[in-house]
């Protein structure tokens, strides 16, 4: 690929975005209040027309910035699931903020810069780069984070999003510093050159403090603690934003970092990868059970699928690659639907969390019980859903791996983690009645009937998935 100082074609999507993120603000300053819902279809406008020109333009792959940004095959992938889940979030969150009065021209100016950080974060091909992009990503998370100023819970989410998210990018910074101090170059091509052979101490400290930078934004165990209260204490649509896209952009750059820069000590990361999946799956699997606020529950589900993604990382191989990729993409498909069919659960006007609200909904919205059942056997990964097939892929490429005991320990975790998932279709379908929900809105109503509709049709043509995953993982080779 042609390495460039500043490639136009190469950075289109986040050109866009970024153009168009400064003229809302703009539009916004001006306009004031007047202007939310304006701001907010021209939002998602931009991340249409990104999207858009991110799958179907004709433009060449390249590396621009001195080799600091690159734009291959895994990059457009995993930037279409981020722009996929802003997309959607996005959606989702108009009738909550109307509903809720808590919208304002700022929400969906911070989701569109949230998401142009993630962009980067994808493609960055050296560690100032990522940082970049990560800081860019997570500044915008910490203000909608605490977006209900007025709510206690929401502004104690942020408080603690933000304190740990900048213990987390000290850590980084620090494993930065010290791989710098190895290996002489910040560049992922550079440090791969530079470490090769049995490593000295210095640089597992350094491999050590990266990993766990990067583990925080995907809320992998040690360094899940935020997740439940987060999850809880923000609003529903920026719970379903933390869920979705910044979840595709940290893993996305997991891979390029592990399989990119530290190819030759993979050795040594691979324990580490190992040690953390099987830690978040454990906890995803057992903490739920006791749970009933759905998305504090939806909140240890995440760190349990993150650590099932990460068992393809370990691997260490192309199919393992394409695993994590193919895991990411049904996950993200999951993720909105459920989210969708929480954002549905609305009462006499007030959104409701408690999982026994939904007893006897098959009963009283038989459309909503179907679709969200299909999301929670998906998530349980039970067969023919794509949810099975997700976990069938990492599984496969740790067998192949000889990761014999890592993939038998993720399925006997998996098993245990379908209990509170079976548990959710048990009160929908059998227990008694509760009063109906007020009527779906359009955008929850499409977007749950959409997503499940994607998990059965990926069980009956798997092809077109696997084929661009197989795309996007040997790029990273």
């Amino acid at each position: 690929m042609d390495v460039t100082a500043l490639s136009l074609p190469t950075i289109l999507p986040e050109v866009i975005i970024a153009v168009g993120a400064l003229a809302l603000v703009l539009l916004g300053a001006l306009r004031g209040e007047r202007s939310i819902w304006l701001v907010t279809e021209g939002a998602v406008a931009l991340l249409g027309i990104a999207l858009v020109v991110l799958l179907v333009g004709h433009r060449p792959e390249g590396v621009t910035f001195y080799g600091a940004f690159t734009d291959d095959a895994f990059a457009r992938f995993m930037k279409a699931l981020s722009l996929i889940g802003s997309l959607t979030t996005l959606l989702l969150s108009i009738d909550f903020m109307r509903g809720e009065k808590v919208g304002g021209f700022e929400f969906p100016v911070l989701l569109l810069l949230s998401t142009l950080g993630m962009m980067m974060l994808i493609s960055a091909s050296d560690f100032i780069a990522l940082y970049l992009g990560l800081e860019l990503m997570s500044l915008a998370l910490y203000v909608v984070a605490s977006y209900r100023r007025d709510n206690l819970k929401s502004s104690e989410a942020g408080l603690k999003y933000f304190v740990l998210g900048a213990l987390s990018s000290g850590m980084l910074l620090y494993g930065i510093s010290l791989m710098y101090g190895y290996s002489g170059t910040v560049s992922f091509a550079g440090v791969s050159a530079a470490l090769q052979g049995p490593s000295p101490i210095g640089v597992i400290f350094a491999l050590v403090f990266v990993l766990a930078g990067l583990a925080f934004k995907i809320s992998a165990v040690p360094f899940h603690m935020w997740t439940p209260d987060v999850y809880e204490g923000a609003p529903t649509p920026v719970t379903t934003f933390f869920a979705s896209a910044p979840k595709m952009a940290a893993m996305a750059v997991l891979l390029r970092v592990t399989l990119t820069a530290f190819p030759g000590i993979a050795a040594e990361w691979r324990q580490i990868i190992a040690f953390i999946s099987i830690a978040s799956m454990a906890l995803g699997a057992f903490a739920a059970i006791g749970q009933t606020n759905i998305k504090r529950l939806m909140a240890y589900s995440s760190i349990g699928h993150m650590g099932f993604a990460l068992v393809g990382l370990a691997a260490g191989t192309v199919e393992g690659a394409q695993g994590v990729v193919i895991y990411m993409a049904i996950y993200l498909v999951m993720t909105l639907g459920t989210f969708a069919g929480i954002l549905s659960m609305r009462r006499g006007g007030e959104y409701i969390e408690d999982i026994s609200d939904l007893a006897g909904l098959g009963r009283t919205n038989p459309p909503m019980a179907f679709f969200l059942a299909a999301m929670m056997f998906s998530l349980a990964g039970i067969p023919p859903l794509a949810g099975f097939f997700a976990k069938f892929y990492v599984f496969t490429a740790a067998i192949h791996a000889n990761l014999f005991g890592l993939a038998i320990i993720g399925v006997l975790l998996s098993a245990v983690g379908a209990y509170y998932y079976l548990r959710i279709i048990k009160i929908m379908y059998f227990d008694e009645p509760a009063k109906a929900f007020d009527p779906q809105g359009y955008a929850t109503r499409i977007v749950l009937a959409l997503a499940a509709a994607l998990v059965i049709f990926d069980a009956i043509a798997p092809a077109p998935l696997t084929n661009a995953a197989m795309a996007a993982a040997k790029s990273l080779f």
